[in-house]
């Protein structure tokens, strides 16, 4: 294992930020795959699966199963890690600009396409090069003017060449579930299949720019673009994968993920060795604009009537909103058939909030499909 520790000048003088990265496998196919951890830094499970996987990676190094690189960034948001207020843990937000974490990386595919096009030819191997190292050289060109834009420039860069790129996140309250790119579905149910996830929420463009869009989208927008006349290679398949609950920090979990994150990159080629029968599959495919996010009615104390995992249909009452005070209880109902996969863990909720999310199968939002 390499450990390199990548500074990240901090906003104010006399201080500094680090992120570390760790690099396993003998670098020798010229294979690459990226695992981060916890970039909303308050997401804690994602760390406790990284500490399990760096033990495996590197029994898996030492006995030559890597012929390429894997690297895991165990902590990506040393920002967010350090942002409290009065004994609450903020990471989801940078304090100092309101922005999402994990909103607002780069979006490559124009600038892309306009450096690399004059080099295109037949070849698939050679394309797929040039817009590797043109993704590389753009990033490397930014000058970011914040210590966040410097983060997510540099968990762009680590990222950017890899064949696959997993975003390891959870939910307040959740089942495991997987957002992907919808060109990718195939390798999206495997990775699905493979950590038992019971939601797998498909699009090709969720609006915002999150990470895991951030190294694949290109590669599909360009493959749209050129078509036969400049073939690519498949790119990278990038995901988020949500490890539950924010409160599910066990290490009997993190080791099934840890270890169901291995079976995945056995099943894809990058790590050697025959992986385990696949389990049952749990989900099917729902695309993220079909998901209904159930929003309160009204304010007062939040009680679910319905549990994880739970498959429900239009018209079920989900939770009811009571009024300590007038004993009403108004009830939130699901608008659509599906999977119950994820809900807040607040019990006192007001006019507007979001509630909890249902996976439906039809797609019907538009415009920015992730929640803010």
């Amino acid at each position: 294992m390499e450990v390199r520790e990548h500074d990240i000048a901090g906003s104010s003088r006399g201080t500094r930020r680090v992120v570390t990265s760790l690099h396993f496998g003998q670098r020798l196919s010229g294979r690459k795959v990226y695992l981060q951890a916890s970039l909303h830094a308050d997401e804690v499970p994602a760390m406790l699966v990284a500490h399990h996987l760096q033990g495996l990676l590197q029994d898996l190094e030492d006995s030559g199963a890597i012929a390429g690189e894997i690297v895991l960034v165990p902590m990506a948001n040393p920002i967010g890690l350090s942002q409290s207020l009065h004994g609450t843990h903020h990471g989801r937000f940078d304090q100092a600009s309101g922005i999402n974490f994990n909103r607002q990386f780069q979006h490559l595919t124009a600038r892309i396409a306009e450096r690399v096009e004059p080099l295109l030819g037949p070849d698939a191997a050679a394309n797929t090069a040039h817009v590797r190292d043109a993704a590389r050289r753009l990033l490397a060109e930014m000058d970011p003017q914040t210590d966040t834009d410097a983060l997510k420039q540099l968990l762009q860069s680590l990222a950017i060449d890899a064949d696959i790129a997993l975003d390891l996140h959870c939910d307040h309250q959740a089942c495991l579930h997987v957002y992907a790119g919808t060109p990718q579905a195939s390798t999206a149910r495997l990775l699905a299949q493979r950590l038992g996830a019971q939601a797998l929420l498909l699009c090709e463009c969720s609006g915002d720019d999150p990470f895991d869009e951030s190294l694949s989208r290109h590669w599909w927008e360009l493959a749209d673009r050129w078509g036969s006349q400049h073939p690519l290679t498949t790119g990278c398949f990038a995901a988020t994968v949500e490890l539950r609950g924010e409160t599910d920090v066990d290490d009997a979990l993190a080791v099934h993920d840890a270890r169901g994150l291995i079976e995945f990159l056995q099943d894809t080629g990058h790590i050697a060795g025959p992986p385990p029968t696949l389990p049952a599959t749990r989900c099917v495919a729902t695309p993220l604009a079909g998901v209904q996010p159930l929003v309160a009615p009204d304010s007062g104390v939040l009680v679910f009537l319905r549990q994880l995992g739970e498959r429900v249909s239009t018209g079920d009452c989900i939770a009811e909103i009571v009024d300590p005070a007038s004993r009403l209880r108004v009830p939130v109902r699901a608008e659509v058939d599906g999977v119950l996969f994820a809900r807040i863990s607040r019990r006192w909720v007001t006019r507007g909030m979001r509630l909890a999310k249902v996976a439906g199968p039809v797609p019907y939002r538009a415009g920015p499909l992730l929640s803010p």
